[in-house]
């Protein structure tokens, strides 16, 4: 990983804004040398936030209980408890609640294609070793259960209610079994 986005990184996990300017003023570039390394500060938060994800995503499958419906639905709700329980992240979704969404929940956003990806890995393995008969072709499956933890995670900024893991492991509960 570059400086740039290691610096940038720390500032998110410390609850700094990441702003472009002081972010070439404290490496001693210019806006446009840190536009040309990082791209946009759109692209540099998504990179964050899946840096983030990525290492969730990692350290919760092994941790599941069970395999098949049981474990992917404690993997949805790990990941749902784990955004939920982020300070940086829920610091960066009450500072920036648009570009948050924008950034985590649409086709378009690495965050999104990047964990349904994942999502959809796991689902095979899942399905290949026997233990998962998926009631949608699994990529459409993978989307869908992303959607359902992104509806648990963005529950306050969306209705104004809390953020509930449990309910997201009662959705995904639901729908494979």
């Amino acid at each position: 990983m570059s400086h740039e986005f290691e610096l940038a990184r720390a500032w998110f996990l410390s609850g700094r804004r990441v702003d472009m300017g002081e972010l070439a003023e404290a490496l001693s570039i210019s806006r446009a040398t840190l536009h040309r390394r990082v791209g946009s500060r759109d692209r540099l938060l998504g990179e964050i936030l899946w840096s983030l994800s990525s290492a969730s995503i990692t350290r919760l499958w092994p941790s599941c209980v069970g395999r098949g419906a049981a474990g992917v639905a404690d993997f949805v709700s790990g990941y749902v408890r784990f955004a939920n329980e982020s300070p940086p992240f829920r610091d960066f979704l009450r500072r920036e609640p648009e570009r948050a969404l924008r950034l985590l929940t649409t086709r378009a956003s690495v965050c999104q294609q990047r964990t349904t990806a994942r999502l959809s890995d796991l689902l095979a393995g899942e399905v290949a070793a026997g233990r998962l008969d998926p009631p949608l072709p699994v990529p459409d499956l993978a989307y869908l259960l992303v959607r359902i933890g992104e509806s648990f995670v963005y529950t306050d900024v969306i209705t104004g209610d809390a953020p509930d893991a449990e309910k997201a492991h009662a959705a995904v509960t639901a729908l494979l079994t």
